[in-house]
């Protein structure tokens, strides 16, 4: 077929190519920026190569966030050039590659781009590359994008590298490509009108994988509106599957065939929906973000958005990355609509409300800031970049995600204690999977005892049930549903087999493959019971021991023991609890747990996917969290000490400790008194608290070198003041002997001499006129002394604590019967009008005692006024 070059001329976007083609002669790399519609990624890479023009022939890999969007761009360019994709131009996904000797222009996804920057750093053979929808900052594109300035720089400086995309930040790109010049294309864009079609009444907001379906019916209803009031195919963005699958169950009886586009759906319906409809009627195309840019669906004049994306998060139930439906930005809002308008005016209807839309995000978050950073971390740690602190991005990672992503990489010995990646770390990376489900292909097969083609395959099977999770309604036996698996015709039954393949295939292929893991993996082996009756009966080693192992290599954290009826403590010190009715109930001791999650609220988590496995696979799988150690520490308020192996947080065995560390023993105590302070372990004699009072005191009014007293002062001290008989202590009671006076009496301040002067600033009691000595109280802010009024008659002057100019007491001046009468820290103003008050009221109730009119001159007395005549 011959070229169609009328197709070719028009598309918007050959007039920026003479600006593009000068800014990589001139330096190497650009930024192009081109409205959807215009030809950027199918004119641009034809003409880099040389098969459009009169340039000179090249190599050109574009690389796509999606395969759908590779696919379609390959088989777009190739009709463009009168062939069939697989010859000047080509693709590669993962499990498919059309493409021969003779592609010049080869369309990958940006997951296999980085594969492939993993096997051969200088990209050989290749010119040029050109980095589409860079905008959608996918942690792959960013990534190859920093692996491609780095080749730049110190290996291939020719090699030509474009960034493409039609709405970006064009001065960051162009910073981060050393100062590339930006190249704008105009396009060809047509009106569309924005309908406003927020739901009648409130629906719940989205949280985690869950949509309202409230939300849901209400898409569907716009939908059917839209197909009433426009003409034209109608394009509705979704989520993801499971919402596509829902809306397209509401809509039976619209009047128009039902498409679901997303990256799961088969390649035919993919290309199917892409390609120019033929014959009549109408068509409702259901699809996720895949069809937001890159792609254009024919007939679509009306786009529905649904106002809902989803964005990468570390699924905590799994450990790997999953994703959270979010609402979705004002840029892919904008995208979205422009969907409607490629080919002629269109209308795009929002299912939200205009006042919601200006609270928006501006712009979806760059997934390096979202996402599980274990892959990155890993294709970080092959690059020789560790750190990635010498990468060339947009947005460092950040370092908390770094960090747990590199003790993930750790645990699954992809790097060593440096961070640098370990021969099977760079084995795992080339596997193209998370690296713990890379961990359990490499591994899965010498752990489980087994060898050879088979084995490799049965393997491959379990990995691809956890990369993609079953149905629900396949329940939470991971081996029964590897059977309905293997026996089923359903849509994830044929996506797992096709997996569990290209896996087996994989690892075969790889060198130093795993336990004999050589030689062909194809065909279908399935477990035990769906064909051929391999393997021993349940809990002997058949498929319960490959299910075990497999997910055990996985995620070792989440080995699990029974702990009680259906209840189950995971390594990492979470515990779980299976459903009612669940067919692992009698599974046995151990469990490896591929899935679990937990409620808001909830204390246990919920068994979702589990394999049985026994002790000894376990402690294999786990090998990294095994430890064996002495615990001294303080419990239940007092020193438990034991030796003790565990497995993570799974106790495996202990014993009593009767000689235990005394650095762990001594750290033990000091918790004690952390936790309960000094006051409540120690012998408090009434003298000891109240030397405890006075030096209290001396440090708040006079500081220096008296000390704190506080129970945080002291504990911090404790070596200070409590040896030797800390060392000699081993447990509570041994504290309860230690007489916290005498120990107190060592923090005094006896180098300074000042020591000397504790009962002088701080007089344990003062002797007032009547003669007798009466005790200070210092346990409040203000020190007091309580004394009978009539043994201070003739004192002018309130006593003073704390030194010259010191503080004067507080006096509760009592009544006979030692009941308070008056309270004053001015001794003279209470003789002078405060005491004939006092002395009105109790004369008369204490007759037999003195109440002189002037206490100024009275005899100060402890007796009664007849033993004062006596």
């Amino acid at each position: 077929m011959p070229v169609r070059s009328a197709a070719l001329d028009a598309l918007p976007v050959r007039g920026a190519v003479p600006a593009l083609l000068s800014a990589l002669d001139g330096h190497g790399t650009a930024v192009l920026c081109a409205p959807p519609g215009t030809g950027k990624t199918t004119l641009v890479p034809l003409v880099l190569a040389g098969l459009v023009g009169d340039g000179p022939p090249r190599r050109v890999v574009v690389a796509e966030p999606r395969r759908i969007a590779a696919r379609a761009a390959a088989r777009r360019m190739a009709w463009l050039l009168g062939e069939e994709a697989g010859g000047s131009v080509g693709f590669t996904v993962r499990g498919e590659r059309v493409a021969g000797t003779g592609t010049r222009v080869e369309v990958v996804t940006t997951g296999v781009l980085l594969q492939r920057l993993q096997r051969d750093q200088e990209l050989a053979g290749v010119d040029a590359v050109v980095l589409d929808e860079c905008h959608e900052r996918h942690l792959d594109a960013d990534t190859a994008a920093a692996f491609l300035l780095d080749v730049r720089e110190a290996l291939r400086p020719g090699l030509r590298l474009v960034a493409a995309s039609a709405t970006t930040d064009a001065e960051g790109w162009s910073r981060l490509l050393g100062g590339a010049p930006v190249v704008r294309a105009e396009g060809v864009s047509y009106p569309v009108e924005t309908v406003w079609a927020p739901p009648a009444r409130p629906v719940r907001p989205p949280h985690g994988m869950r949509v309202d379906p409230a939300q849901l019916a209400h898409v569907a209803a716009v939908v059917r509106r839209a197909l009433a009031e426009r003409e034209g195919d109608v394009l509705c963005f979704l989520p993801g599957v499971g919402e596509i699958a829902r809306v397209a169950g509401l809509l039976g009886g619209a009047g128009a065939e039902v498409l679901q586009v997303h990256g799961r759906a088969p390649a035919a319906v993919q290309d199917a929906v892409l390609a120019p409809r033929a014959g009549g009627g109408r068509r409702v195309v259901l699809a996720t973000s895949v069809a937001e840019s890159s792609l254009t669906v024919p007939g679509v004049r009306v786009v529905v958005d649904s106002g809902l994306a989803r964005e990468p998060r570390t699924d905590h139930a799994r450990g790997l990355g999953a994703l959270t439906t979010v609402r979705a930005s004002r840029a892919a809002a904008r995208q979205r609509a422009g969907r409607a308008g490629r080919e002629a005016p269109g209308t795009v209807y929002r299912c939200w409300s205009e006042a919601e839309h200006g609270l928006l995000p501006a712009f979806p978050a760059p997934e390096i800031r979202l996402a599980d950073l274990a892959g990155f971390a890993l294709h970080a740690a092959c690059w020789g970049d560790p750190d990635a602190t010498g990468l060339a991005l947009l947005d460092p990672p950040p370092a908390g995600a770094l960090a747990a992503a590199r003790a993930v990489l750790a645990s699954v010995g992809a790097v060593d204690g440096a961070g640098r990646a370990t021969p099977r770390g760079a084995r795992m990376a080339r596997l193209g999977l998370h690296p713990r489900l890379a961990r359990a292909l490499v591994d899965g097969p010498a752990a489980a005892g087994a060898a050879g083609p088979g084995a490799v395959r049965r393997v491959a099977e379990v990995v691809a049930l956890l990369s993609e999770e079953p149905p629900r309604e396949y329940g939470d036996d991971l081996v029964a549903a590897w059977r309905r698996a293997a026996a089923g015709g359903d849509a994830y039954a044929a996506r797992w087999r096709a997996e569990a393949g290209r896996l087996a295939a994989l690892a075969a292929t790889e060198p130093s493959g795993a336990a004999g893991g050589t030689g062909s993996a194809s065909g279908t082996s399935g477990p035990r019971g769906t064909g051929g009756g391999r393997g021993a009966e349940r809990g002997q080693g058949g498929d319960d021991r490959f299910a075990g192992v497999v997910v055990g290599l996985a995620f070792p954290e989440r080995v699990a023991r029974r702990q009680g009826p259906g209840r189950f403590l995971m390594a990492s010190g979470t515990r779980a609890v299976l459903a009612d009715g669940s067919r692992l109930a009698s599974a046995g001791d151990w469990l490896a747990v591929a899935v679990a999650d937990r409620s808001a609220g909830s204390a246990d988590a919920r068994l979702r996917l589990a394999a049985p496995l026994d002790e000894d696979t376990a402690l294999a799988a786990a090998e990294h969290l095994l430890a064996s150690a002495q615990e001294v520490h303080w419990e239940d308020g007092d020193v438990v000490a034991r030796a003790v192996e565990r497995l993570g947080a799974i106790t495996l065995a202990e014993r009593p400790l009767t000689a235990p560390d005394p650095a762990l023993l001594r750290a033990a105590l000091l918790r004690g008194l952390e936790e309960e302070g000094p006051a409540g372990l120690l012998r408090w004699s009434k003298e000891a608290g109240a030397l405890r009072e006075r030096l209290a005191f001396l440090h708040r009014t006079l500081g220096g070198d008296w000390p704190d007293v506080s129970d945080a002062a002291l504990t911090a001290r404790a070596e200070d003041w409590l040896e030797p008989e800390l060392s000699r202590a081993r447990r509570r009671a041994d504290l309860a002997r230690i007489d916290a006076g005498q120990a107190l009496a060592r923090l005094l301040p006896w180098a300074s001499g000042e020591a000397a002067r504790l009962d002088e600033l701080a007089p344990e009691r003062i002797e007032v006129p009547s003669g007798s000595r009466i005790r200070v109280d210092y346990s409040g802010e203000q020190p007091v002394l309580a004394v009978k009024l009539q043994e201070l008659f003739g004192l002018a002057e309130t006593p003073r604590v704390g030194g010259a100019g010191g503080v004067p007491v507080l006096v509760h001046l009592l009544s006979p019967a030692g009941r308070p009468a008056a309270v004053t820290a001015d001794l003279a103003s209470f003789w002078g009008s405060g005491y004939r008050a006092v002395r009105a009221e109790l004369r008369g109730r204490y007759p037999k005692h003195p109440w002189p009119e002037d206490p100024a001159t009275a005899e100060p007395t402890r007796h009664t006024s007849a033993r004062l005549r006596r």
